[in-house]
């Protein structure tokens, strides 16, 4: 009997790349122009969040009316993805410790299929990856603005890997690959083996906490995190 591959899905920030100051840099001036304040960005807990998610919580904490939050929020974002563009043009992303072997071995698989799972919008994730030389790495996605919640971007995986391959994903088919706590409750949510890497703000120990079935510091092993992934 034919085994089913097996539905990967990655994270982007801290995950797979950081694209470090020049990022913050074109999200808190977007935010100055649009609604006079980037709130309080020095405090504020990014991991495993979604993108207008983030900008509704940073505004209001700042005291912006939310009916002001949802009328401005596209405009804010778009401001923010042309500055990042610009940004990354000059200020490349680094990679995460053994990223670009581990999705060599992973490409090389003829049983797994690799997609994105973020909490950037579409365009985010294209601009970081493409200039990370990434972007092509990827089957499809799903986006920060396709849900109100991380743990409902889950079934909008499982249900777009139906239309772009044909194959009926259930959520034991699934790898879940992410750096944060809210990585770990999104894979949790479909059924999926979570593997959690420690390369952006969360530590290992509280990543295992989390219920991540598998933590790396990151993913300099290539062959541990390969098994952990590929199986």
């Amino acid at each position: 009997m034919a085994t089913r591959p097996r539905l990967l899905l990655f994270d982007v920030d801290g995950t797979l790349l950081s694209s470090g100051p020049a990022s913050r840099a074109a999200f808190a001036s977007a935010l100055i122009d649009v609604f006079g304040t980037s709130g309080d960005l020095s405090n504020y807990a990014f991991e495993g969040k979604l993108d207008p998610v983030i900008v509704g919580e940073l505004m209001r904490d700042a005291g912006i009316d939310d009916e002001v939050v949802i009328e401005r929020l596209p405009w804010a974002l778009a401001l923010y993805l042309d500055r990042l563009e610009d940004a990354l043009a000059v200020d490349r992303p680094r990679l995460k410790p053994g990223v670009a072997a581990l999705l060599d071995r992973v490409a090389a698989s003829t049983m797994a299929i690799s997609a994105l799972l973020t909490g950037n919008v579409e365009r985010g994730a294209r601009i970081k990856l493409s200039a990370a030389g990434l972007w092509h790495r990827f089957l499809f996605g799903v986006w920060g603005d396709e849900a109100p919640r991380r743990e409902n971007l889950g079934p909008l995986a499982l249900a777009r890997a139906k239309e772009r391959t044909g194959i009926l994903f259930d959520g034991r088919d699934c790898i879940v690959v992410g750096d944060s706590p809210n990585d770990v409750a999104c894979g949790k949510a479909i059924g999926a083996r979570v593997v959690a890497v420690a390369t952006g703000k969360t530590p290992v120990e509280r990543l295992r906490a989390a219920g991540a079935d598998v933590v790396f510091a990151d993913f300099s092993d290539l062959d541990a995190a390969s098994e952990a992934i590929l199986g």
